[in-house]
């Protein structure tokens, strides 16, 4: 196994138990919700200490369902994915043709070095 297969099972190993252990555990046993998100919780947090906290503003869409949310915000994820993917993807691409033009143009000078003047 190259040292690149032992990284990549490594962090996949790590990656798996971030998602695991929180359920494992038990760690949101004590809430309504365990695992609501960050926004939900300061919400819960501020109207603990201000109940008459009112918003700055509002927001300009409010999806109809919690499901509806969760749509969008993985459809926001894979997008981002995507992007990050394509861009990687591509100066991968051009490193690898850099490369190739590099060996090409030292072969062609090789055999131009190897061939005698004047034939």
């Amino acid at each position: 196994m190259s040292r690149n297969a032992k990284i990549n099972a490594l962090l996949l190993l790590a990656v798996a138990a971030l998602a695991v252990l929180p359920l494992v555990l038990g760690l949101g046993d004590h809430k309504e919700e365990p695992f609501a998100g960050a926004d939900a919780e300061a919400e819960t947090a501020i109207t603990e200490i201000e109940p008459d906290y009112e918003p700055w503003f509002s927001p300009l869409y409010e999806p109809p369902s919690g499901e509806v949310e969760s749509a969008l915000f993985a459809l926001q994820a894979a997008l981002g994915a995507g992007v990050l993917a394509y861009y990687f993807g591509l100066r991968r691409g051009r490193r690898q043709g850099e490369e190739r033009a590099l060996a090409a143009s030292g072969a062609t000078a090789a055999v131009s070095r190897d061939t005698p003047e004047g034939d």
